[in-house]
């Protein structure tokens, strides 16, 4: 049997694999394998065809990947509602421990929720922004 077939096979099943998993990991073993194929035109001997795809799968995975996914990565895209994050606020409708209140921050009314419960008229920090929603912590010289 002509070992291009076997590589060829090889090649198939690995792009499936890869397309099922997005992962960046077979697809390194896809280009050894479009080299072994290749060299399997020129030599018949099956371990130089088997070593090759091998040591260049290993060393295009371990050389690219970093760099690939840290290109690939998504960024957080900033917006102007992160500004609010470590501004003070106050508080306009109770908010119960673990429950959603609002807070009135930049002059603008907040959903906000915090792992304590606080009182309308306190004055609290913005700890962070999820979606919509700002978790807040008491400030230090308000607390109880």
């Amino acid at each position: 049997m002509e070992q291009w077939y076997v590589w060829l096979a090889i090649i198939i099943i690995l792009t499936v694999l890869e397309a099922m998993t997005v992962n960046l990991t077979t697809i390194w073993f896809v280009a050894s394998g479009i080299i072994a194929l290749i060299i399997s035109f020129f030599t018949d001997n099956y371990l130089i065809q088997f070593g090759i795809f091998v040591v260049l799968g290993i060393i295009l995975l371990v050389t690219t990947k970093p760099m690939l996914e840290k290109m690939l990565k998504h960024r957080k895209e900033a917006t102007n509602a992160d500004r609010v994050i470590g501004e003070t606020g106050i508080v306009t409708e109770n908010i119960a421990k673990n429950q959603m209140g609002e807070v009135k921050v930049d002059g603008k009314r907040w959903t906000a929720y915090a792992d304590k419960a606080i009182t309308v008229g306190t004055s609290v920090k913005i700890l962070e922004i999820n979606g919509v929603k700002l978790k807040v912590e008491q400030t230090k010289g308000e607390e109880e």
